[in-house]
């Protein structure tokens, strides 16, 4: 942990070797999913790569079917300024723990151990399950971030401005994906919202002991995808023909990765991926990821699920992770499958 000020972890990550409970790629519901595997593939980056500014949509479509991952290049996204997110975020991460706590509450709000937060950015759990820690930003919230603080204004101006830019790279790659899926792009329109996009920005302390565990659970994202920069470090890794494969770091590019709403959407013909993270456990890992939702009470109409609404996706996902302590997600909708509670 040398370069960093240990009273900057939570208290329970301070030396390092704390189980918290992580329940790993045994979480019941993603068990069967993952089908046991445990090694990771190895050799070079294998995930597919898209460019924004030449979108090939045949190989998009392509690309959403069998991997629900890809990179994205030509993103529009200057590299300074992701470089100027990063320094501020490790700036504002080395602040004592208490002092997180204490400044960050709305509409950033700080957490830890648990990224399954509710709408106020408070963790669903107060058992922590994941070896992280971060900042939880709605963009839409994001000027009522009044402060006196050089760093924290910077950061805020910082952070609309990569707003701005992921906004438009998520309405393009939507559109895209609308148009290859033959749906009515006036009807899907509001299936995404660019007002419920949030950002979180994660940081992974070390782990000193090698006890296998993930930083983070195996999961998968709720969005309608999420957009993850992330730094040098890596550790995201993603369930592919049922064996684990690293998403390595390569500068100045972004993953995407397609969420449960998109999968409802498609009639499953586009899959959330499942993914977790595992860090090297000398290292420390940073990454920013966004995510974005369709506007609450819009119904999403399927042929694999019941009528529903994000609204009641989100209720449901919290409920589960309160009274069964994790995520069932889109099985509680499906047609002949769980308890459905979205209103017909």
């Amino acid at each position: 942990m040398a370069g960093t000020e240990v009273s900057s972890y939570p208290p329970l990550f301070r030396n390092g070797s704390i189980h918290v409970g992580v329940v790993g790629e045994e979480e019941e519901g993603l068990k069967v999913a993952a089908g046991g595997g445990s090694a990771l593939e190895s050799g070079g980056d294998r995930l597919p790569v898209m460019d924004l500014e030449c979108m090939e949509m045949e190989k998009l479509r392509e690309v959403c079917r069998e991997w629900g991952i890809f990179r994205l290049v030509n993103h529009g996204v200057p590299v300074t300024l992701l470089s100027q997110l990063e320094d501020h975020a490790k700036r504002l991460f080395v602040l004592p723990f208490e002092s997180k706590e204490a400044i960050f509450t709305t509409p950033v709000s700080y957490f830890w151990g648990s990224p399954a937060l509710n709408k106020s950015g408070v963790a669903l759990s107060q058992t922590p399950s994941n070896w992280v820690e971060g900042f939880n930003v709605p963009f839409s919230q994001l000027p009522l971030l009044q402060t006196q603080d050089p760093i924290i204004h910077s950061f805020r101006l910082l952070l609309e401005e990569y707003g701005r830019h992921l906004s438009r790279i998520a309405r393009t790659l939507f559109d895209a994906m609308v148009k290859n899926l033959g749906l009515d792009p006036k009807e899907c329109r509001s299936n995404l919202d660019e007002s419920t996009g949030i950002l979180r920005v994660y940081r992974y302390p070390p782990r000193l002991n090698n006890d296998g565990l993930t930083h983070m659970e195996v999961h998968t994202d709720s969005s309608i995808f999420s957009i993850l920069n992330q730094d040098e470090v890596g550790g995201l890794e993603v369930l592919k023909d049922g064996k684990w494969i690293s998403a390595n770091p390569i500068p100045n590019t972004l993953v995407i990765n397609i969420g449960d709403m998109m999968q409802a959407l498609s009639d499953d013909e586009y899959e959330s991926v499942i993914h977790r993270v595992k860090v090297a456990k000398e290292r420390e890992r940073l990454s920013l990821c966004y995510f974005v939702f369709p506007e609450e009470n819009t119904i999403i109409r399927s042929s694999k699920y019941r009528p529903f609404s994000y609204n009641d996706f989100r209720d449901q996902v919290q409920k589960d992770i309160k009274n069964i302590g994790h995520k069932i997600g889109l099985e509680r909708f499906k047609i002949d499958g769980g308890d459905c509670v979205c209103d017909q």
